[in-house]
């Protein structure tokens, strides 16, 4: 019995494998890649990378609000909820900023 106890107490010490890093890409106009998918209540870190000038990344939602400039990549690291999530640059990058798009599912 004992023996059960110390090994159940190992496991639950065990540190937690790290999150899985999801890369996104950000220039004028555009995200790479276009559409996102993520397993729900498995924690993920989403890392944004400015490749020509500063862009965000905004999934309100899922509490996405990333900011990144060329050499200055930003990260937020989130356990998603089911759905399907409409994500936008939130920095103007010029007359295309408006269809600056993305999609991120979550099954």
């Amino acid at each position: 019995m004992n023996i059960l106890l110390i090994i159940l107490f190992a496991l639950l010490q065990a540190p937690a494998a790290p999150p899985s890093v999801v890369e996104i890409s950000a220039k004028r106009f555009e995200f790479t890649p276009k559409e996102v998918h993520l397993r729900a209540g498995e924690p993920v870190t989403i890392r944004l990378v400015g490749t020509d000038r500063a862009h965000g990344l905004l999934v309100k939602d899922l509490g996405i609000d990333l900011d990144a400039d060329v050499g200055h990549p930003d990260s937020v690291t989130i356990t998603p909820k089911p759905g399907t999530y409409a994500a936008i640059c939130d920095h103007y990058c010029g007359s295309g900023h408006g269809n600056m798009k993305m999609t991120v599912i979550v099954e």
